[in-house]
Formats: C-alpha cells, sequence, structure tokens
C-alpha cells in the first residue's frame, strides 16, 4: 500500500495547486479537503442555514451528495459548484462551519474512510495532526499573507471571480485567526511535519522539493 501524503497549511497557500501537481508526477490522487468545507458551506447557504447552525449542517451532510473529481471539479447534489464555493464569502463560510464538531466529526471520517487504501495527497488545516496522524510524509505549507492574497487574487481573475487585493487580504487575514484560534482541530503544524515557506519560491521549486521529501520518506 502506498503511503498517504499530508500537506497542511494556511488558506491561499497553494495546498490545491501543489497537490494537483505531485498527484500527477507521483500517480496519486488528490484529496482536497478545504472544497469539502466548502460545499458544506455552500450547502447551508443555499439551503438558507446559518453557518452556526450546527445539528442542522450536520443532518444536511448525511443526506447531501458530495463528488470530488480527480480534475478538482465538485458537485453537491449533482450541480457543478467548483466556482461558486471560491468566492470570498464561502472562504469565510467554510472557517464557519469547521469550527462546528459534528460537522468536522462527519468530514474526518468521510475523509479517512476515502484515504484508508493508501496513495493519497490529503490537504487541508487538521491532516498531519488530525484527520491522518500516521501520515508517511507530512508537509506543512506556508507563505507571507500579502503573497498568499496576491496569489489568490490571480486565481480569481483567471477563474472570473471578483479579485479586490485589499478584501481578500482582510479575507485571509480573518481566516488565519479563525482556523489558528478555533476550539476544535485547529490550524497547526504537526511536531513530525516539515515546514516549506514558499513566499519566495515558484509552484515548480514547491513542487520539487515535496518530491525530494517524499523520495527520501519512502
Amino acid at each position: 500500500m502506498r503511503p498517504n501524503i499530508a500537506i497542511d497549511g494556511p488558506s491561499a497557500a497553494g495546498k490545491s495547486t501543489i497537490s494537483d501537481i505531485l498527484a500527477l508526477r507521483l500517480g496519486y490522487t488528490h484529496l482536497d479537503t478545504g472544497a469539502m468545507y466548502r460545499a458544506v458551506a455552500y450547502g447551508a447557504f443555499k439551503s438558507g442555514l446559518p453557518f452556526d447552525a450546527e445539528e442542522a449542517i450536520a443532518k444536511m451532510i448525511e443526506n447531501m451528495k458530495l463528488v470530488i473529481h480527480p480534475d478538482g471539479k465538485v458537485f453537491l447534489d449533482g450541480e457543478d459548484i467548483s466556482n461558486e464555493i471560491r468566492t470570498n464569502e464561502m472562504s469565510m463560510g467554510a472557517s464557519d462551519v469547521s469550527k462546528l464538531g459534528k460537522v468536522r466529526e462527519a468530514l474526518v471520517e468521510m475523509q479517512r474512510r476515502i484515504a484508508a487504501d493508501g496513495g493519497y495527497i490529503v490537504d487541508g488545516r487538521d491532516i498531519g495532526t488530525v484527520v491522518l496522524k500516521d501520515a508517511k510524509v507530512k508537509i506543512f505549507l506556508t507563505a507571507s499573507a500579502e503573497d498568499r492574497a496576491k496569489r489568490r487574487v490571480k486565481q480569481n481573475l483567471e477563474k472570473g471571480l471578483p479579485a479586490d487585493y485589499d478584501a481578500i487580504l482582510e479575507d485571509i487575514i480573518k481566516r488565519d485567526y479563525q482556523d489558528t484560534h478555533r476550539t476544535i482541530s485547529p490550524l497547526k503544524k504537526a511536531d513530525d511535519a516539515i515546514e516549506i515557506d514558499s513566499s519566495k519560491m515558484s509552484i515548480e521549486e514547491v513542487v520539487d522539493t515535496i518530491i525530494e521529501i517524499v523520495k527520501k520518506n519512502s
């Protein structure tokens, strides 16, 4: 069984992009857990549920059909919501619902079940510390808030989404605070994770660095 690779880090650190490329080069499957929380937030929003309605959202998760394709497309109950979940509102919504114990419990169980056979690159906030504590390779990918905001602006422009730098930077700083200060599974570096600051690195440099780490731990 191929080992799993856990990649944690703050919002807009490039985890999904890096994981997609790594999956292609290593022949792994990428599981974007952040997209799962965004999808839950979107489902709650569409259902008219406040992001703190723990019982109602947990019930919603029991009945929803969430599919994440290998190409990164996200479908909720048959609807392609790939772009809808990438707005600033859904980013903050994902952070809000991720604080709810029953929501995290349901999604963590789902994530563990998906990755049980190995060969997954799983990225998120608590993969190395909670979801896959026994992952063979753990990476903590970070970058300055300013660099992350610039990257998000570029991504949003490419997708035709709102791309106001100041608003995005403000949201990133707020999300960082929420993610690191929540009571349940806060964002933090696992003791056995290797930290990579990608602020001054290209995507390819980050990918090459992680592949070398994987080789050394194979």
